[in-house]
């Protein structure tokens, strides 16, 4: 996705990603280093800023994360349940970022889990968050990634249970909301899809809401169950960033602690 989601220039590219983060620095000011994120996931100029607040609230627990457990929808492959990468570290301009082989074979334990290599290549949703997690977190943790096709709730929660571990660990979503919506109908679909995230209510979300609703669903499921609190940190759409507004994508950034 380097060149096309985010610059394939490695200074372009970090210059881009430190830019996000200084613009969400002032809306993250404040709020506890959080347990879980949803990071939106489109190219960094529409949705850079919003992905910037949410990894804006890791500058305190950064030297504490050692695990981070990405999951994101599959786009491209249609697929049953949660599929692993079989490789050892995936790539940026900005380098690689192992994978954990531990954590993934713990997950691989789960009927719902298996390892799919086709559900990773070319699927944007995962590698976009790559480059702001190397540059908050350097290159001191290891990925599991899942790239989540048609999962119930309660099946996504158990694999993210199975993985959730101390303060060493982070529960990454990335998922964008509405798509393509006159701007004011996204406004308010995105308020209502908020409103559900806030109240860690899975069954308030639908097609409407997300393309990443599956792993949200399930990431709600096990806040409820850890007795997390979800905040949100920002809430806007391409028409605010760098689009025009007749079809607008929406993005928020929200941190579950």
């Amino acid at each position: 996705m380097a060149g096309l989601f985010y610059p394939a220039d490695a200074r372009e590219l970090r210059a881009t990603v430190q830019q996000c983060l200084e613009e969400g620095r002032s809306r993250a000011s404040g709020v506890e280093a959080p347990k879980a994120l949803i990071a939106p996931h489109a190219g960094f100029v529409y949705s850079g800023p919003i992905a910037g607040t949410a990894y804006a609230t890791l500058a305190a627990a950064g030297d504490a994360i050692r695990r981070v457990v990405l999951l994101g929808p599959s786009h491209r492959l249609p697929l049953r349940g949660l599929a692993l990468s079989g490789a050892d570290a995936f790539r940026t301009p900005l380098g690689d970022v192992a994978l954990d082989a531990e954590a993934a074979e713990r997950a691989r334990g789960l009927a719902q889990v298996d390892v799919l290599d086709a559900a990773h290549e070319q699927e944007h949703s995962l590698e976009v968050q790559l480059p702001f997690l190397q540059e908050v977190l350097g290159a001191s943790f290891g990925l599991v990634p899942f790239s989540v096709g048609s999962a119930t709730p309660d099946e996504v929660a158990e694999v993210i249970d199975a993985l959730w571990d101390g303060a060493e660990t982070l529960i990454l979503v990335s998922s964008d909301l509405s798509h393509y919506y006159d701007y004011e109908t996204a406004r308010r679909l995105d308020a209502a899809t908020t409103a559900a995230i806030e109240a860690l209510r899975p069954e308030g979300l639908d097609e409407e809401s997300a393309c990443g609703r599956v792993p949200v669903r399930g990431l709600l499921v096990s806040a409820r169950r850890h007795g997390l609190a979800a905040r949100t940190l920002d809430l806007r759409n391409s028409g605010d960033t760098a689009g025009p507004r007749d079809q607008v994508v929406g993005y928020g950034a929200y941190a579950f602690a």
